[in-house]
């Protein structure tokens, strides 16, 4: 219970030190937290409604529906890399589990994304719709599949990259090239027929759906739940194992 305590600790001194990094010096703080989503919604729509005119009412709404939770994943995941190297000095003299530092960074996403959320609630004002009921299981539901998703797939990046440390460009590639097979800026219906099925194959794609079917249309979809969980716990156990695997060197190659 005492280490269980001083880890609790650590973790909450780490993603503090988290906060205070992204915030310091920047005087507008929490607006650049929601100005990356939301002008990336801003390209989008210009893009795809205004020239290719796709035929999607209140489009604005369906991508920060989708690109909300999706700067969640992609800031944990393109941040792994340097998690463990830009702690290198803490790894060194103290003695702790190292899979707490990449939690705290998650966490610190998390709380990002929490706070975006109102956000997401203006703009389903200004389009005429409502928070629905569902959110009071569906939001804890979502996020703690999504969070142990992350974190498996950040453990694993994060233990790899200081070994092999070209690593860190080539989870740059992997996020945007999910980014585009993954149904966040445009409705699994316009994938064609015959690709469908490929669609489960993306552990984002069902994820991202349920987000946006839970904000947009207040139901979530107990097929993409199972599978979206599924894929979590594959990723945390891919991870953690590689991890443990891996951690015993961790301060030889730091």
């Amino acid at each position: 219970m005492r280490d269980f305590e001083n880890y609790k600790d650590l973790l909450l001194v780490l993603t503090q030190k988290e906060m205070k990094v992204r915030y310091k010096s920047n005087f507008l703080g929490y607006i650049w937290s929601i100005g990356h989503p939301l002008a990336f919604a801003f390209v989008f729509f210009i893009a795809f409604k205004v020239v290719m005119k796709i035929q999607i009412e209140g489009y604005v709404l369906f991508l920060i529906a989708g690109l909300f939770p999706w700067q969640w994943f992609s800031n944990s995941v393109n941040a792994s890399p340097m998690v463990f190297l830009g702690n290198a000095s803490i790894i060194k003299k103290v003695n702790f589990p190292r899979n707490i530092i990449p939690l705290a960074t998650i966490l610190n996403d998390l709380i990002h994304f929490v706070l975006s959320i109102p956000v997401i609630v203006l703009f389903m004002l200004i389009y005429h719709k409502s928070p629905s009921f569902s959110w009071l299981y569906g939001l804890p539901l979502l996020l703690g599949i999504q969070f142990l998703m992350t974190y498996g797939i950040s453990l694993m990046i994060s233990s790899i990259n200081l070994f092999f440390r070209d690593l860190e460009r080539l989870t740059g590639i992997f996020t945007t090239l999910l980014f585009y097979f993954t149904p966040v800026i445009y409705p699994e219906t316009m994938i064609p027929e015959k690709y469908k099925h490929l669609i489960n194959l993306n552990p984002l794609a069902l994820l991202m759906m349920s987000w946006r079917n839970l904000f947009l249309k207040g139901v979530l979809e107990p097929a993409f739940l199972i599978i979206a969980f599924a894929y979590s716990l594959a990723a945390l156990l891919l991870g953690y194992q590689v991890y443990r695997k891996l951690s015993w060197k961790f301060a030889e190659v730091l």
